[in-house]
């Protein structure tokens, strides 16, 4: 790791590709914002060696010392992004993914013409000041995970029909195709015009509601950096419950005084207490009382072709033991899915932990399992947690 005051931090660095100018620098520390910036001939230097290769017809994308991953991506021939990293296995992939998440919250924020055709460098600083929340968010130690798998992270509700039903009513109601319910930055329910928006606006606007401070309502101009980067539209939001967010995508209608306290309360009131379990699925992702088996410490399942993706790390409780090995058994084998495990740690028995990817048609399932797990049955746990998660996603 690197020398101390130095150790798990990461420093992004946006810069204007003709002129170098320095538009902004964010760091965080074990997760956390840092105030500690590079010194200007160190940006200097970095800026420098990536310019020198694009003279030269060599591309430089990434470079790794001893202690430090750093990685260059250039957007537009106007915008130059580079992240250094000295956090433990961080890999080139996550920081190449990070700068397009980076980028894109430039845009949703800024607008694309903004980026491409600087014409105040100081102006663009302080209107770019708007992106730095989001951005230290992606920097920070997320519960999301949209950033690195390029899907939308969901929750599944106990009760989804009726509020599926609620939603598409309240968007008729006020006259906008594109609404979703959000909890933490995920979300709970969506109409379908919500659910075809591209990346990576799909990832980042539940994602900016999320890291937002919390407010009654909002009225916010963002960009959609895929289907309108040069033209703003608007994100209009309302709490329905305090870390459960009601959000309309719209045009200049309708204003926000119109979704007025009568409305929420004829489309939402009925169904207060659905409303209220999905609080706590923000961290699980999964309703109370679904069964997985005791091994399995998290989860990530995707689903490749909708976009969208299920994660958590807190599993406590609605634990079964199960007898998965059976199930791939009962399994036609036109539907046999493929798989890969790793264990890691020593040999001794319920020492270090076992990680199973499985995919199946369009879904794809990581599990985190204990290490009294057999390797002999991942396959068939796996397979067993991939059927019964199948349904919700």
């Amino acid at each position: 790791m690197g020398e101390e005051g130095t150790e798990g931090m990461v420093h992004l660095l946006c810069l204007a590709t003709s002129s170098g100018v320095p538009l902004f620098c964010r760091s965080s520390r074990g997760g956390a914002p840092a105030r500690q910036q590079l010194p200007f001939s160190v940006i200097g230097s970095l800026n420098g060696v990536h310019m020198f290769g694009q003279n030269l017809e060599v591309q430089l994308s990434s470079a790794r010392t001893e202690d430090t991953t750093v990685v260059w991506k250039s957007f537009h021939d106007s915008i130059t992004l580079i992240v250094l990293s000295s956090e433990e296995g961080t890999s080139e992939l996550r920081l190449e993914r990070l700068l397009q998440m980076v980028f894109g919250a430039m845009v949703l924020l800024v607008g694309l013409e903004e980026l491409t055709n600087i014409r105040n460098v100081e102006r663009l600083k302080k209107e770019l000041r708007a992106s730095y929340h989001l951005i230290d968010s992606f920097l920070g130690d997320s519960e999301l995970i949209g950033d690195l798998t390029q899907c939308v992270d969901c929750v599944v509700p106990p009760e989804g029909s009726l509020l599926q039903e609620a939603l598409s009513g309240f968007a008729e109601a006020v006259g906008t195709a594109f609404v979703s319910l959000v909890v933490s930055g995920r979300v709970v329910a969506a109409t379908e015009s919500w659910w075809r928006l591209g990346m990576p606006e799909a990832v980042l606007l539940p994602w900016l509601v999320g890291s937002l401070p919390p407010q009654a309502a909002r009225d916010y101009p963002v960009y959609l950096p895929h289907g309108s980067p040069t033209v703003p539209h608007r994100l209009l939001t309302l709490t329905l419950l305090p870390g459960l967010e009601l959000c309309l995508l719209c045009g200049p209608r309708p204003p926000l005084n119109q979704l007025d306290a009568q409305l929420l309360e004829r489309s939402w009131q009925p169904l207060l207490d659905p409303l209220r379990a999905c609080l706590p699925l923000g961290p699980r992702a999964l309703p109370g009382g679904f069964p997985l088996h005791v091994d399995i410490l998290g989860l990530l399942l995707l689903h490749l072709e909708l976009k969208r993706c299920l994660f958590t790390v807190e599993l406590s409780g609605d634990k079964e033991p199960g007898q998965p090995e059976k199930v791939e058994e009962a399994v036609h084998q036109a539907q046999v899915p493929r798989a890969c495990y790793l264990v890691s740690g020593p040999e001794e028995p319920g020492i270090g932990w076992r990680l199973v990817a499985l995919q199946l048609g369009p879904r794809r399932l990581l599990l985190l399992l204990s290490a009294q797990s057999p390797t002999h049955g991942l396959r068939g746990l796996a397979t067993h947690t991939l059927h019964a998660l199948t349904p919700l996603l």
